[in-house]
């Protein structure tokens, strides 16, 4: 495995084209369409998706019966089979073809100098500007399932087409003869369904010819092709979704469809629901430049869809054609579909599910084919964000902003009317995590019909407390109209040194563990003790981030509190909630200078003294990044992917700080880069105290679920015993190179 090859590390490059349609011109058609197929080669693609009815034009009326253009267009199959021959791409392009007496609206399948299969369209549009059925049958009813056609140019059995030549494998450097054998899978031998013969002219081979094809590709993991045509996407239950239950990971939609007022987000929603709910890749391509304008008009748009989000697009009314191109995440997909156990339970209520322990999917065949894909860094054609927690589109982070904080204030605003009329203790030190605590509680307050001075803050200032996060405390709980008192717990604290022993009680500068944690123990004894004598309960405020890192004191300490609204949420989103609130005006104009004031203060535990001239003690020094730690958690807890994976993921994010795209709110000054060996050290150490302390996530007290990405409380997302070591995610970890 070549960690930086995208194919090793379980992507798969797709493009959806657009071609310029010449009418009824099937020669001039194909021409173009190679064209592209031989660019998208050059860029490592291994799946190109064409429009329907690409090689005639979709909108040529009757001149689809004219035996001329059918002809025409089966010697244009033929002309892109022997140029696909030293070609990367599986090539689908739209056709018209005849069968028996019928003709089909048809995608062929090709690739490295094969036809490997015919997908008729399921499902003919009769309304509106469509009247299909005045041409084709359709391949509803499955008849055609299990067939074969005859006539097509099939191709060798080998890759001897004159002037082929092989392609080059480049993790060995040997050569694979380019289009290697293809074998159908279940009921593809038995031909107990052969096509009718002589259905197109010439003496030619069958072809695999039905809805119930799957593409399998035997050298890339995971990569398994369905093919569906346009209106097959809208119908209550689709082609696509049927063959997913059935294995198919990437589905590729050849469409033909003319614009109108509104049609583009519809195909838009009907993409991103099918990828959605079907996990899926959805390869979506549509007809373009050159169509009849007779009655209609075309935009060419193309798209691809992974999961419900779209990862590519091209601009639309483009007079010249073009493609989409990206990277899908085929391990994705199969993480997704593994933890969505309904998944399979539907597959198995519908009988499309795997055959046990055949491989095999009822209903379907499976053609397998050697892609050869390159194993050498071809770069990643995929943006992925820095940030998972946190969107860059300015609409979606606010619309994420605005639900984390109602669910946060929600919570506890339920939890204070289940215990009936009592306060809340909060320790606020004037960093991100109690400041938003703070605001939560201030609007559940107002949202109960409370008084603020239901909330009873305490600043408890130590050997390393600032005057800067001791004055925003205080201005903080007095903008806001909350009660706040100051408890110094030095005294207490050098009691309990001296009383342990310990040199810092004498006053020796001795900063261990046990000196941080004391003054963190006392913090939380005191408002513990608090609140039972003013009839409160203790508020939470350490964050997800914190708990995945082991980043609190356990026990009498910020691991613990009678309810906590902070731990579904990442430290890299905290600070955008605040400013969320700032921005959509939740407080006042005083409220929002102090938190201007806490969102550019360093993230710090204030608990050891710094000598003059020296930095005050910084978490991430410790600890690492929390945007490079939020990045490995998000695809820990939430994909569960290789920890080599991550980090190849995360090379690609943080590489360049120039590169993509940021959220909004992010200062020049603030975008950093990494390099893959700083990410490879912050993701070890991130890995050892992942699970090195887990006994405190196993403790943890109740509070809201918030992000998608997932929760670390043991009585929801994450469950894992608290004994359990790193080795596996360690040893993984080392296969990542240096550089």
């Amino acid at each position: 495995m070549n960690f930086h090859s995208a194919y090793d590390q379980g992507f798969a490059r797709v493009a959806a084209c657009t071609t310029q349609v010449h009418l009824a011109d099937p020669a001039a058609n194909v021409t173009g369409i190679i064209e592209t197929a031989r660019e998208l080669d050059s860029r490592e693609v291994a799946v190109a998706v064409f429009p329907e009815l690409c090689l005639t034009g979709y909108n040529i009326d009757d001149l689809l019966l004219q035996d001329v253009v059918l002809d025409a267009t089966v010697a244009a199959i033929e002309t892109l089979r022997a140029a696909s021959a030293g070609l990367l791409p599986v090539i689908i392009v739209g056709a018209p073809l005849r069968r028996g007496n019928r003709l089909y609206n048809c995608a062929v399948v090709v690739h490295r100098g094969r036809v490997l299969g015919v997908v008729p369209k399921s499902y003919l549009p009769n309304y509106r500007e469509f009247y299909e059925k005045r041409h084709f049958a359709a391949a509803a009813d499955g008849v055609e399932n299990g067939g074969f056609l005859t006539g097509l140019p099939t191709g060798p059995e080998t890759a001897d087409v004159p002037g082929a030549g092989d392609r080059p494998n480049p993790a060995d450097g040997s050569s694979t003869p380019v289009g290697s054998s293809v074998t159908a899978g279940s009921g593809a031998t038995d031909r107990s369904h052969p096509a009718p013969a002589g259905s197109l002219p010439g003496d030619r081979s069958e072809v695999p010819f039905g809805t119930d094809l799957l593409f399998r590709v035997t050298d890339v993991p995971g990569l398994v092709l369905h093919v569906e045509v346009c209106e097959d996407l809208w119908v209550p239950i689709s082609p696509s979704a049927q063959a997913a239950l059935a294995g198919a990971t990437v589905e590729a939609n050849l469409s033909g469809s003319p614009i109108t007022v509104g049609r583009s987000r519809e195909r838009h929603r009907l993409c991103r629901t099918a990828s959605a709910k079907q996990l899926q890749a959805y390869i979506y391509a549509a007809a373009g430049p050159g169509e009849s304008s007779t009655d209609l008009s075309w935009d060419g748009q193309t798209m691809v869809y992974e999961c419900g989000e779209l990862l590519s697009k091209t601009p639309r009314f483009d007079p010249e054609p073009g493609y989409c191109l990206t990277d899908v995440d085929l391990d994705a997909i199969r993480q997704e579909r593994m933890r969505q156990g309904s998944f399979d339970d539907n597959a198995r209520a519908t009988g499309r599910g795997e055959s046990a322990g055949t491989g095999e999917s009822a209903g379907y065949r499976f053609v397998d084919l050697r892609l050869d894909p390159p194993r050498t860094d071809i770069g990643l054609e995929r943006q992925i964000s820095r940030f998972p927690f946190v969107p860059n589109d300015p609409a979606l982070l606010e619309q994420d902003c605005y639900e984390a904080y109602n669910i946060q204030v929600y919570g506890l605003r339920r939890r204070l009317e289940a215990i009936g009329g009592s306060k809340v203790v909060i320790g606020v030190s004037g960093g991100l995590d109690s400041t938003h605590a703070l605001l939560v509680a201030a609007k559940a307050m107002d949202q109960a019909g409370r008084p603020r001075s239901d909330i009873l803050a305490f600043t408890m200032p130590g050997f390393a407390t600032s005057d800067h996060t001791k004055s925003n405390a205080l201005a903080l709980c007095e903008a806001l109209g909350v009660p706040c008192e100051i408890l110094d717990i030095r005294p207490a604290a050098t009691q309990m040194l001296k009383a342990m022993g310990h040199p810092a009680g004498g006053g020796e500068p001795v900063y261990d563990v046990t000196f941080e944690n004391v003054q963190a123990g006392l913090r939380y004894d005191f408002l513990f003790r608090i609140a039972n004598q003013r009839g409160g309960i203790v508020l939470g405020t350490g964050d997800l981030s914190e708990l995945a890192l082991g980043w609190c004191t356990f026990g009498v300490g910020d691991q613990m509190s009678h309810y906590n609204v902070n731990p579904g949420v990442p430290k890299t989103l905290i600070q955008h909630l605040i400013r969320w609130c700032i921005s959509s005006a939740q407080f006042d104009e005083a409220t929002d200078a102090v938190l201007e004031s806490v969102l550019g203060t360093e993230i710090s535990p204030e608990l050891v003294p710094s000598r003059p001239g020296e930095q005050i003690q910084s978490t991430q020094a410790k600890i690492g990044p929390y945007e490079l730690q939020d990045f490995t958690l998000f695809h820990l807890l939430r994909r569960g992917l290789r920890p080599s994976r991550i980090v190849f993921m995360s090379h690609h994010a943080w590489a360049d700080a120039a590169a993509g795209e940021w959220p909004p709110g992010f200062r020049a000054e603030d975008r950093n880069e990494y390099s893959l060996g700083d990410i490879k050290e912050w993701t070890r150490l991130f890995l050892r105290r992942f699970v090195s302390n887990q006994f405190k996530r196993s403790t943890l007290p109740n509070g809201p679920k918030v992000v998608a990405g997932g929760s670390l409380s043991p009585r929801g997302d994450w469950r894992m015993p608290s004994d359990a070591v790193a080795h596996a995610w360690l040893a993984d970890l080392e296969t990542v190179p240096d550089k």
